[in-house]
């Protein structure tokens, strides 16, 4: 949903989502144009809350950077005339050298090392599409596009893209080296227990 149609900078973004009105929305910019994230399911947030535990248990044990959380905005884009875009992955993940001074308060200044993606079922195949193109297009060299109905996983790289099955396993190549994520022991929290 589009919350306003006029030109927002991140700056007005980040003052916006600070507002009373919206302090239970998730916001980003695409292009300038303010758009509201839908909340999301249970599976939703069982998969997303179990990667970035995860990621960031392997990035804290190995001194390589930071993880945030979905509600982090990462300025991917800023255009002189104000048509900023803003993105809030589900996970994050930025290596130390590239913060040096740690993390901002604000939007982290650029896009993440790796992004994940979780999709629910009334997320759009073209929203999800847009949002991976706009990560890679601006510096992300890996995103994981996570599908818990089917559990499987879409990679994507500047080079290209591939599946991998629910038997698989995601590798973090050079952005997180040595991390690998079996799909079953992720998607092992929608299991009824």
């Amino acid at each position: 949903m589009v919350v306003q149609e006029r030109t927002t900078s991140a700056e007005e973004l980040w003052e916006l989502s600070h507002r009373p009105e919206h302090a239970d929305q998730r916001l980003e910019l695409v292009e300038g144009i303010v758009r509201v994230m839908s909340p999301t399911g249970g599976q939703h947030g069982a998969v997303a809350s179990k990667a970035d535990r995860l990621i960031s248990d392997f990035v804290e044990e190995h001194g390589l950077g930071y993880t945030t959380a979905a509600e982090t905005g990462y300025v991917l884009f800023k255009n002189p005339d104000g048509r900023d875009t803003v993105r809030a992955p589900d996970v994050g993940f930025v290596r130390a050298d590239r913060l040096p001074e740690g993390l901002p308060e604000g939007y982290i200044p650029f896009a993440p090392d790796l992004a994940v993606e979780v999709v629910s079922p009334g997320d759009a195949a073209s929203d999800i599409h847009d949002k991976v193109h706009d990560f890679l297009r601006y510096g992300t060299r890996l995103v994981w596009v996570l599908y818990p109905k089917s559990r499987t996983a879409t990679v994507h790289t500047p080079e290209g893209a591939h599946t991998v099955d629910a038997q698989g396993a995601l590798d973090g190549g050079d952005v997180l080296p040595g991390f690998s994520l079996r799909l079953g022991e992720l998607f092992s929290v929608l299991n009824t227990r």
